[in-house]
């Protein structure tokens, strides 16, 4: 049986929309980060009892991997991100756009994706901003296309075990 082709308002590339807005949000919060904020942890701002803004910047991947690197990390990263946004875009455009958990996850990953990738490219590092903590142990700061990517994944393996379970009934 062969497949029919969909055209760009039936596929899921029409939900890229999403993708861009989460890029612009991620781009313009960064700028007002790096614009209003002095660099580093002596100039965080104490928002609630386990929550900072801070500006810092991140050479690796999440939770810093990769960071002590020389820079070549950075295309390592940037390499990623580019296959992966094709991937996921092609995928977009093969789904019903009316499958929207599936194109939401996918536009969430991509419009982080393209948002870090973006500091990568013009900065040559990540901006981080968000310190969520608890007592002394904080979690990595982090920004909004970190939280995009990742509520994104979380998405994609909640549909998995969401299909698991409409399999068995």
């Amino acid at each position: 049986m062969s497949e029919k082709a969909l055209t760009l308002k039936q596929s899921g590339v029409r939900w890229l929309w999403l993708a861009i807005l989460v890029f612009i949000a991620d781009i313009g919060i960064k700028l007002v980060v790096m614009d209003n904020m002095g660099y580093g942890w002596a100039n965080r701002i104490e928002v609630l009892p386990f929550f900072n803004l801070l500006y810092v910047h991140n050479y690796g991947a999440a939770f810093s991997f990769l960071s002590d690197q020389a820079g070549w990390q950075r295309w390592l990263f940037t390499g990623i991100a580019f296959v992966v946004t094709g991937l996921l875009t092609y995928w977009m455009s093969k789904l019903p756009a009316k499958e929207k958990w599936n194109n939401i996850a996918y536009a969430l990953i991509i419009g982080g994706a393209v948002g870090n990738v973006f500091d990568r490219v013009v900065h040559g590092f990540v901006v981080d901003y968000l310190d969520f903590f608890w007592g002394n142990y904080h979690w990595p700061a982090f920004n909004l296309a970190d939280m995009a990517i990742c509520i994104g994944a979380a998405m994609i393996i909640l549909d998995g075990f969401r299909k698991k379970d409409e399999a068995k009934a």
